[in-house]
């Protein structure tokens, strides 16, 4: 099977998927498990392996993100209905100013996408994104897609996320190098994700609904909780992850023993951010406490679609998975010499097809790993801005096979032909920003 064919049936699956959605206003969710059911079948699977594909690509996103969606909508819907999202956005905003308010969302979405893995970050901070959009009267495409592009440059080129972690051990780089021209990079990355934000996404009015305003709050229930503990049901499960992520450095600076491993346990996404509930369970005053599980089946509720969307997409991530793309690109794309380019167009086919950035990354970095000294990148800094060309491919473009993309859009309230032009479009534009940045460096400095 050509790799031209199997590209063709990718790109009419992607606007079939589209026009279903946008055009007729089909469910993502029955769409994109058609989709998946149809491409596999145009490629040639078997109707077994085809229905055995989908279900386990559902299941599989279930299992890595299902209990943090959750988690997260769960301790969202607190901190709403209890005030504390109301008080960490006037927080924010008496620090930086209503003006700054989407570039705070972007560095914060840099800062956090360091240790924590871009889908539970988002997870975790869209309250403050949501808050933040109504006190300073911003629309949520907006705050959704800052803090989004925040999240995903870091995430893409700074170890020790498990993409760049797995690409500097592909090709014998110096991670320590790795982490210092990564933060460098990201910023550029990051910063045209903040004015795609500031320019194209402010277009789209995505109000953000938020359930009371302060002053019925306040008549509510007296006062507003504080700060701190405002901020802790949030901020306990970023510094877990973070102490994992530590932990989890090859060089094992917390040892290999029995701390090491609780400290990894209590850091797993999962364990954190159910923590971070019975924290949040705290906010809740003493005249609401008959309503705990009311609030807290309401998180539930509002998980399920995100839930169902997103996991739908890893169907058809994972049909894509299966089809030899990587050894069709092979031929095609390896003998060409255009420098850093070879391994951002690589790592870009990858992601735009199969979805996800870590896949992308590490099949790119292991075809590109044999070719380093034929293509003159054999120097220490050399290996870093290939793995930095490598990432800026694995971020072009998020798209509708990718659990992120609806992440994004389903907790910034995006229709989907809105997530598209945002999500989808702020990729692109940091992609494409990166590989630039990479390409003068290497000008530069090789």
């Amino acid at each position: 099977m050509s790799g031209l064919y199997m590209g063709t049936v990718i790109a009419v699956a992607v606007i079939a998927m589209i026009i279903a959605i946008s055009r007729f206003k089909q469910h993502p969710f029955l769409v994109m498990i058609v989709v998946s059911i149809l491409v596999g079948l145009a490629c040639g699977m078997s109707m077994s392996d085809v229905i055995k594909t989908v279900k386990d690509g559902f299941g599989g996103i279930l299992a890595s993100i299902g209990i943090v969606i959750v988690s997260g909508t769960i301790i969202g819907t607190i901190l709403e209905k209890t005030g504390a999202a109301l008080v960490m956005a006037n927080t924010i905003l008496g620090v930086v100013g209503k003006s700054r308010s989407v570039l705070t969302m972007g560095i914060t979405g840099y800062i956090t996408g360091i240790p924590v893995f871009c889908d539970s970050g988002f997870v975790i901070l869209s309250p403050i994104s949501r808050a933040l959009a109504a006190r300073s009267n911003v629309s949520l495409a907006v705050m959704g897609t800052a803090l989004s592009a925040g999240l995903y440059a870091t995430h893409c080129l700074v170890p020790p996320t498990p993409g760049p972690i797995a690409m500097a051990g592909s090709l014998n780089a110096d991670l320590g190098l790795v982490i210092l021209v990564g933060l460098g990079v990201s910023i550029p990355a990051t910063i045209a994700g903040i004015i795609y934000a500031s320019t194209v996404a402010k277009r789209y009015d995505i109000p953000a609904n938020p359930e009371f305003t302060v002053e019925e709050l306040t008549q509510k229930y007296g006062k507003l909780p504080g700060v701190g503990h405002s901020f802790s049901p949030i901020l306990l499960p970023i510094v877990l992850i973070a102490c994992k992520s530590i932990a989890d450095f090859p060089s094992h600076p917390l040892g290999t023993g029995a701390f090491k491993g609780f400290v990894s346990f209590i850091g797993d996404p999962v364990i954190a951010l159910i923590l971070g509930v019975f924290l949040a369970m705290t906010l809740i005053p003493a005249s609401e406490k008959g309503s705990t599980f009311k609030w807290m089946s309401d998180g539930v509720l509002n998980s399920a679609s995100i839930l169902v969307i997103t996991a739908a997409g890893g169907s058809f991530g994972a049909i894509l998975k299966t089809l030899p793309l990587a050894d069709a690109l092979s031929s095609a794309l390896l003998s060409l010499s255009i420098g850093v380019f070879l391994p951002f167009i690589i790592a870009a086919i990858l992601k735009t097809a199969m979805g996800a950035s870590t896949v992308a990354m590490i099949v790119t970095s292991a075809m590109v790993a044999p070719l380093m000294p034929s293509l003159g990148f054999t120097s220490e800094l050399a290996k870093a801005l290939v793995i930095m060309a490598i990432g800026a491919g694995s971020m072009t473009v998020s798209h509708a096979n990718d659990s992120y993309f609806w992440v994004v859009s389903q907790f910034s309230d995006m229709p989907t032909n809105v997530a598209y032009k945002c999500q989808t479009g702020v990729t692109l534009v940091q992609g494409i920003v990166t590989v630039c940045v990479v390409y003068l460096l290497s000008l530069a400095l090789l």
